[in-house]
């Protein structure tokens, strides 16, 4: 099995514990102030891990430059920006429906990919994205009270479109990673996916800091007294975006993006064996294709 497809399912498992436990600081903290969490107690890690990998295992430091610093922060801006659009989404009446449509992500990495860096993938691999895609969007409407009538209003309005924009700037986001990783003279795969890493996440907290200095002070205080579990997500989000980063630098994002919806077959195993949940034939629909999918990707890479 290709070092890729372990590293995307490391991160798939580790991104899944991540939002649990960002789920669970939500109670304490807003949500600027749980989305802070995964950088602000992340980059000291991050940077941490960078040294360790040149000290530790000899491999030396890249040589930064203007291109990567433009892609790292293009990438870091993206995450951000599209983060708060799928935030937004939840404050939308027909918000299954757009979050639905911000999983459309793969496909539309693999279009920015193809633009930005040239990738192409195979009708084979573009078949086996759709069909996982579909399978997320089963998946996201399974339980909602939409009509056949709700649903195309839905599919025609602004909930949709601001779901696609997610999706798209989610794609840039990761596109940009790759973009900045690639840039990097450094020894290998690894050591420039860390530098990568760290100095996006070092960004993102400065940024994210600000914000919070400009717009509620007092959750920076919130923030400092969830310091435990605080920490805890952050360890999770930087050795999950960790794996991420490296499987983007050695495979293309679409391809990445598309493997780790197995993040959703996760989840549904949780909810099934530990907390003995029952799921409906739309959600045990949407993880067979998604299965299907991911299983059709694995067969034409």
């Amino acid at each position: 099995m290709e070092a890729w497809i372990v590293i995307t399912i490391a991160a798939a498992f580790l991104q899944n514990l991540r939002s649990a436990l960002q789920k669970h600081l939500q109670g304490s903290l807003g949500t600027t102030g749980a989305s802070f969490v995964r950088f602000g107690f992340g980059f000291p890690l991050a940077i941490a891990y960078v040294f360790g990998l040149h000290y530790a295992a000899g491999y030396a430091f890249p040589q930064l430059n203007g291109s990567f610093v433009f892609w790292a922060v293009l990438g870091g801006l993206a995450q951000i920006f599209a983060t708060i659009l799928l935030v937004y989404l939840f404050s939308l009446r027909n918000f299954a429906v757009g979050t639905a449509y911000s999983k459309t992500e793969p496909v539309q990495a693999a279009i920015f990919g193809l633009i930005i860096l040239g990738e192409r993938l195979t009708p084979g691999a573009i078949a086996a994205i759709v069909v996982g895609v579909a399978g997320v969007m089963m998946i996201s409407v399974a339980r909602m009270p939409l009509s056949w009538r709700n649903l195309l209003v839905a599919l025609s309005g602004r909930t949709a479109l601001i779901g696609i924009a997610s999706g798209a700037v989610f794609g840039i986001s990761a596109v940009a990673y790759r973009s900045a990783s690639l840039s990097l003279d450094g020894p290998n795969a690894v050591m420039q996916a860390a530098v990568t890493l760290a100095c996006v996440t070092t960004f993102q907290t400065v940024f994210m800091l600000v914000w919070m200095v400009i717009k509620d002070k007092s959750e920076i205080g919130r923030v400092a007294r969830a310091w435990r579990s605080s920490a805890l997500v952050g360890l999770a989000g930087v050795t999950g975006s960790a794996c991420w980063f490296t499987a983007m630098t050695l495979q293309q994002v679409a391809y990445v993006r598309a493997l780790g919806q197995i993040e959703l077959v996760f989840t549904f195993m949780a909810s099934i064996f530990l907390f003995r949940e029952r799921i409906n034939r739309m959600e045990t629909a949407g993880c067979l294709l998604i299965v299907a999918g991911i299983l059709l990707l694995l067969m034409w890479t």
